[in-house]
């Protein structure tokens, strides 16, 4: 039988609690995933693509089924590189459902192999985003209930927080 094999998606800088929450659900619902981390040019990261994937890996603890990789250009290219059948998504607002329901739209119009899994971040974390993990850690705020202890600690370096 073959495996179901799913996409996430993201920037992933950094990771933080509501990636994993969606993450570990998604592996209730597939076999593998592969968290793919995007070169974003648009994008100025914190965290290169190499330090984003070293942080997944830590904060994963070794999943078998959970891959950490990178890509660039399309998606739906990577996703039929990687024969995977699924990407999954989390979406925290509805505004988040508008942009991701276009991007879903297209990509399955350029591979109709390709279907989309959304998914509703827990109401512990929905209200969390890379960018608020980062300005909060800036300024010295506590992270700790939002990400995995490695990326906690991985902030506090980056902006020399004792």
């Amino acid at each position: 039988m073959r495996q179901r094999i799913a996409v996430y998606p993201g920037s992933f800088d950094p990771i933080t609690n509501g990636h994993l929450d969606i993450l570990m659900r998604g592996l209730e619902l597939v076999d593998v995933v592969i968290v793919a981390v995007a070169h974003n040019i648009e994008k100025r990261a914190l965290f290169s693509v190499e330090e984003r994937k070293e942080l997944i890996r830590e904060s994963v603890n070794g999943n078998e089924n959970v891959i950490v990789d990178s890509f660039e250009g399309l998606l739906v290219d990577y996703v039929k590189k990687v024969n995977a059948r699924f990407v999954i998504r989390g979406l925290r607002a509805m505004s988040d459902f508008e942009y991701e329901f276009q991007m879903a739209s297209m990509n399955r119009n350029l591979n109709k192999d390709m279907d989309t899994i959304f998914m509703m971040t827990s109401k512990d974390y929905f209200f969390i985003s890379s960018r608020t993990i980062k300005e909060v850690a800036g300024f010295g705020g506590c992270v700790a209930d939002f990400v995995p202890p490695i990326v906690e600690k991985r902030l506090k370096e980056k902006f020399s927080i004792k």
